[in-house]
């Protein structure tokens, strides 16, 4: 497994990196400050000049990490997308052809807006699927399977 190197990171991950470090720093520096003050108004100047500003660059760091990251991820995904296109590998929805199931008994499911035949994915071993022929099922207004394709009259 490969390990992130530096080239590998996003501008905006390394200014969240440093936007957290700042930030920590000058929260550390307005505890500190406000520690060694006993009256509510000398700590005033400590929150207002680093513990506020603090909490803002940690924020900020932290929404900059994330937004490098998603943006490596994009172009690792692009990347990836490439590389398959390259060699011409198929798409899963090129090479299936044909309807999922192929059997002649019709099914479909009480309250279903849906029939299929027995051995489409969506209704095979379920105990409450109950045959229908395909006129009784278009008189019902229940619509074909678009996985299976079960035939339109029988």
């Amino acid at each position: 497994m490969r390990t992130v190197g530096p080239r590998s990171v996003h501008p905006a991950a390394w200014a969240g990196l440093a936007a957290l470090a700042a930030g920590a720093v000058l929260c550390a520096i307005g505890w500190y400050g406000v520690s060694g003050e006993r009256f509510a108004e000398r700590q005033l100047p400590y929150l207002a000049s680093c513990t506020v500003p603090g909490a803002a660059l940690i924020v900020a760091g932290a929404v900059l990490l994330t937004y490098g990251r998603s943006v490596l991820a994009a172009s690792r995904v692009e990347r990836l997308y490439e590389l398959l296109v390259a060699t011409g590998t198929p798409a899963r929805a090129e090479t299936v052809a044909g309807p999922l199931a192929t059997g002649d008994e019709l099914r479909t499911v009480p309250g279903g807006t849906l029939w299929h035949r027995a051995d489409c994915p969506l209704v095979e071993g379920r105990a409450d699927a109950v045959p229908v022929d395909a006129a009784g099922a278009a008189e019902r207004g229940l619509a074909p399977c678009p996985l299976c394709e079960p035939p339109a009259g029988s």
